[in-house]
């Protein structure tokens, strides 16, 4: 399964552009300050018991753009696409049964001429995924990493219904002002709350029972940004595409994938000429507005051929899926798949892979 995660991320690089009208949901994460290499952590999921129980898959991607600052004082500017991600599942009851949260910090750096001086090729990992790298264990009161309070969290709201999260007391700081809870997190949770409640609502039955592992994987990179000139802005295009999967064994039982291209433009001076305070929409929340369905061959857009996708691979193996055919252009050379999906797939498919990690 490495060697074809391997080789499925390899082609996503180069086919990623014909995923979506001319780009591929990928970002760029800014790496804690002179940490250690990156080690890759262990895909974040939950598991659980077995049940007959049908529960909802949901997810929840939230972008903001408002750390993003413009180049000054001999200093660069920089674009920061803070992304936080939740992953769910729920009874019918409304009662969380399992839950993961992650995030991403996609930053990027330009000079006061315009010119992008970050790594458009640096390899992007979620929060969870550089683990101990991330460097929030020296610096916390309790000596925990920000997977592990994160994860003290969603096991914290686990068994409870959405009025019982929005009853979890923070302070004004929005830090758990419940002891138990503060003895484990100590990073601000409001936001983290109010991202679960989304979650909850945005799930719908997909076909995960009680007892499924879910898992939360990303992919992210800047590999389509670019420099400003004396005629055009440059630009910071931060992309990020985000599958939460519910499995069985390794038979994927559910599975949701969504993602979001936040842009920052700039001048040639470094000067940020975006609205910052803008929330980038989702491709899922764009729906119609997103325009492929325009050109689609099938005249189908964005968010329906992910669907499609999705339900097309539910049922699956994850070697299933490792092993779908592709055509040059990346493309499903499966007819039957292909009649509902003629986006590039390889990047779906590497999130599935990486639930086997």
């Amino acid at each position: 399964m490495k060697k074809l995660l391997a080789l499925i991320l390899s082609g996503t690089l180069t086919m990623g552009a014909l995923s979506a009208c001319g780009s591929t949901a990928v970002v760029a994460v800014p790496q804690p300050e002179e940490s250690a290499p990156a080690v890759t952590q262990p895909v974040p999921e939950h598991t659980q018991g077995t049940s007959d129980a049908a529960v909802k898959t949901g997810l929840y991607l939230g972008t903001s753009l408002s750390s993003s600052k413009n180049a000054a004082d001999g200093e660069d500017g920089y674009s920061q696409a803070n992304i936080e991600l939740v992953a769910v599942t729920v009874t019918d009851e409304g009662v969380i049964d399992s839950c993961v949260i992650d995030s991403i910090q996609a930053k990027a750096t330009f000079d006061a001429t315009g010119t992008l001086t970050a790594d458009l090729t640096a390899q992007v990992l979620s929060k969870n995924e550089l683990g101990s790298n991330y460097g929030m264990s020296q610096v916390s009161s309790i000596g925990k990493e920000w997977n592990e309070q994160v994860q003290a969290l969603a096991d914290y709201v686990e068994g409870k219904t959405v009025e019982e999260i929005k009853g979890i007391a923070v302070t004004e700081e929005g830090k758990a002002a419940d002891a138990d809870l503060a003895a484990s997190v100590t990073v601000s949770i409001a936001g983290y709350l109010d991202a679960i409640e989304q979650a909850v609502s945005n799930a719908t039955h997909l076909g995960a029972m009680q007892g499924d592992r879910l898992v939360l994987t990303t992919s992210t990179n800047i590999a389509n940004s670019k420099s400003a000139t004396a005629e055009e802005p440059g630009q910071v295009q931060t992309s990020a595409t985000v599958a939460a999967i519910t499995l069985n064994g390794d038979v994927i039982t559910s599975c949701y994938i969504d993602a979001v291209q936040a842009n920052v433009d700039f001048d040639a001076a470094g000067v940020i000429t975006t609205d910052l305070t803008a929330v980038p929409p989702t491709k899922n929340e764009l729906g119609d507005n997103y325009g492929m369905g325009q050109i689609s061959p099938i005249g189908k857009e964005w968010n329906e051929q992910v669907a499609a996708f999705c339900a097309y691979v539910t049922g699956k193996t994850l070697d299933q899926v490792a092993g779908i055919a592709v055509t040059e252009k990346g493309a499903a050379a499966d007819a039957d798949l292909a009649a509902s999906v003629t986006i590039a797939i390889g990047e779906f498919q590497a999130l599935i892979a990486k639930a086997a990690a």
